[in-house]
């Protein structure tokens, strides 16, 4: 199989791995993060959808997705800090006042697990996030050293993973999932 990961651009590749089964289905797009959290509230169902179509279609940075095949396989969310919640975030502290990315969102489609797309996808993540100029890539995995961890919560990633990556402990969060703590983990692409 020939993995290639690239920026997030088509809403059909966006979909196939965002995307509810049942367009009805309220999930969560990958949008909890990235919007504040009224508007988060507020958009159900298919406006979920919507608004991810709207957010492509204007330009804005969303991630990137990884594709075996040229079929969509694993998407990973990445943006500028300041276009986040994480701007505000009073669980995960800010290191300093550099302009970062965020990378908060790693998800492998089901079948395609366990061949190493977590690590191209942080690893196409960070190629897309230096060549928008970020000096450095945050991200805010789970901490969970060997234990087993839920693969629905298991989106922010795993500690392991970011350091195979290059990325440094940053900080400790008093943000916790699925009953493991989080850390900043931190990249400097200066």
């Amino acid at each position: 199989m020939t993995v290639e990961v690239r920026p997030a651009s088509e809403f059909e590749d966006v979909r196939a791995l965002l995307g509810p089964k049942s367009p009805q289905a309220n999930v969560c797009w990958c949008l909890s993060y990235r919007i504040p959290s009224k508007l988060n509230r507020e958009l159900r169902g298919p406006a979920r959808g919507e608004h991810v179509a709207e957010l492509l279609r204007s330009g804005a940075p969303l991630g990137v997705l990884a594709y075996e095949d040229g079929v969509p396989v694993g998407w990973a969310a990445v943006a500028p800090r300041a276009d986040t919640s994480f701007a505000r975030n009073r669980k995960i502290p800010h290191v300093d006042d550099l302009p970062v990315w965020s990378l908060w969102c790693i998800r492998v489609r089901p079948g395609h697990r366990g061949e190493g797309l977590s690590h191209a996808l942080i690893a196409g993540a960070v190629e897309y996030a230096r060549a928008q100029g970020a000096p450095a890539v945050e991200a805010y995995p789970l901490d969970n050293g060997d234990a087993r961890v839920d693969l629905t919560m298991a989106y922010p990633g795993l500690r392991k993973n970011f350091e195979r990556a290059g990325f440094a402990h940053a900080a400790d969060t008093t943000s916790v999932l699925s009953g493991h703590p989080r850390v900043l983990m931190r990249l400097d692409l200066r």
